[in-house]
């Protein structure tokens, strides 16, 4: 996607260029054959204002953007108004505070390369091009998030326009029921955010990634030695596995084992990926040594190869605090039937250490799980627009429900946070957007019966957090 500069446009149906700037908010390849009735690209946020006061003049629903990079498109609606945020992508730092102010439209690559000049960090995306509205309105599951915590939690306080076009403030202080939902409700947000005040953390002195390739036959062993050391990993480390149907050095399909380590020394670098050179080792075809990389390219990289531009896309996940024998199944499953690369399945050992703050976000487990269906032809839709949503269906009953980050809700609603916390949503909405000017999930729970959460294993439950109610 191509970062967006100069003035502020409106485009309404008809006028030339329409239909190519609809589309070009959207980082998927995919035309979901719906249009707004007007777009709004304001350029400083006195023209979001205007165009929230214009779309309730005009009795409009609001659909809103930052980056595009919603695999499932959730801001492309028919009829209403889209307002577009990527040009208020502003990025001001306080280095004595630690705090950044940043605009919606300020992507992830902009921000951590701007906090590295003063020695600063914060757990941005692991895509480039992620919008920070977006990201951290749905809980913002970034780069050392095991170790900082969730970008949402680092949020200080939002500013924000309203449904009948007031500016207003929140934070724990200041409307805390506005600053609570904002952490959280992702795309069922009620409100326009304009900017965001950030906590922002010293740069960890030590970056870099260790990895080890396997073939396919090595995908049960793995997973199953995954699960035993899972919770023995340093939370410094973002001990991740994909499935993939082309590994890297290998081209055969089979898994990458990923450890990208943020620690304050080079010494607890290498003590925290040490787990790399127990007894899978000898089964890997390929094992790196510690090589320093930046989050920054990092990103750049995991882009390139895994999340290119303009793919067709199907995606879905899980949280799972279900015993390894019970998903292997299904993880076997993902591996077989899998669309051709850059298709893949991402596990990764999450392990929240407990304690968040009272918000919105509120669902997660030990285990995640998401499906990346990719592809380029439209005459395939027929053939893969559905795989990622039969698998997760398929492990519906390991599920603890889903990150908003890679919803599938409109094909596949869940659970993305818990029934209490969805219940106090609505009526914060009902208080600040009472006609329901804002749209909101693609797909909403409500109507699901909650099973029963499975069983944690005997490791998990000596080693791993409570489950999540």
């Amino acid at each position: 996607m191509r970062r967006l500069r100069g003035p502020g446009k409106t485009y309404r149906r008809g006028d030339p260029g329409f239909d190519a700037a609809i589309l070009e908010t959207s980082f998927s390849g995919r035309d979901p054959g719906v249009r707004p009735d007007v777009l709004r690209q304001p350029n400083t946020v006195a023209e979001a204002v205007a165009a929230v006061e214009e779309a309730c003049r005009e009795g409009q629903n609001i659909s809103v953007c930052s980056g595009g990079h919603s695999w499932s498109q959730n801001h492309l609606r028919d009829g209403g108004m889209l307002i577009d945020m990527a040009r208020i992508n502003g990025i001001e730092v306080d280095k004595e505070r630690r705090i950044a102010r940043v605009g919606p439209g300020c992507w992830c690559i902009h921000l951590d390369r701007r906090l590295a000049k003063d020695g600063l960090f914060f757990p941005v995306g692991h895509a480039p091009d992620i919008g920070m509205g977006g990201f951290l309105l749905q809980g913002g599951f970034g780069w050392n998030s095991r170790r900082l915590g969730l970008g949402c939690e680092n949020v200080l306080g939002v500013d924000v326009v309203l449904a009948d076009g007031r500016e207003i403030h929140a934070s724990a202080t200041e409307n805390a029921d506005l600053f609570w939902a904002a952490r959280g409700a992702g795309p069922g947000f009620f409100a326009l955010v304009t900017r965001y005040h950030l906590r922002v953390h010293p740069r960890p002195k030590a970056m870099g990634m260790k990895m080890q390739i396997f073939r396919e036959r090595h995908l049960e062993d793995l997973f199953r030695w995954a699960d035993e050391i899972g919770g023995d990993v340093a939370d410094t480390v973002e001990f991740q596995m994909v499935i993939t149907p082309r590994v890297l050095g290998l081209g055969v399909p089979g898994v990458e084992v990923l450890a990208p380590v943020l620690a304050p020394s080079w010494a607890e670098a290498r003590k925290a990926v040490s787990f790399l050179n127990g007894p899978m080792r000898r089964k890997a075809s390929i094992t790196t040594p510690l090589i320093p990389i930046s989050t920054t390219w990092m990103s750049t990289i995991v882009s390139k190869t895994h999340f290119p531009p303009k793919m067709r896309w199907c995606v879905d996940n899980m949280w799972t605090d279900a015993p390894m024998e019970d998903l292997l199944p299904g993880l076997r499953r993902i591996s077989e039937t899998m669309p051709a690369a850059p298709s893949h399945a991402l596990w990764l050992n999450w392990r929240p250490k407990g304690g968040r703050p009272d918000m919105a976000f509120s669902r997660e487990a030990s285990q995640y799980l998401a499906v990346y269906g990719e592809w380029r032809r439209a005459e395939d839709d027929a053939r893969y627009a559905n795989w990622a949503t039969e698998r997760m269906r398929e492990m519906e009953p390991l599920s603890r429900g889903v990150q908003l980050a890679d919803e599938n809700l409109a094909r596949r609603p869940a659970w993305f946070v818990e029934p209490a916390a969805l219940e106090r949503l609505d009526a914060i909405r009902a208080k600040y957007d009472p006609q329901g000017r804002f749209r909101s999930w693609a797909g909403r729970p409500d109507a699901l019966k909650e099973r029963p959460a499975p069983a944690p294993s005997a490791a998990r439950e000596a080693t791993g957090p409570a489950p999540v109610a």
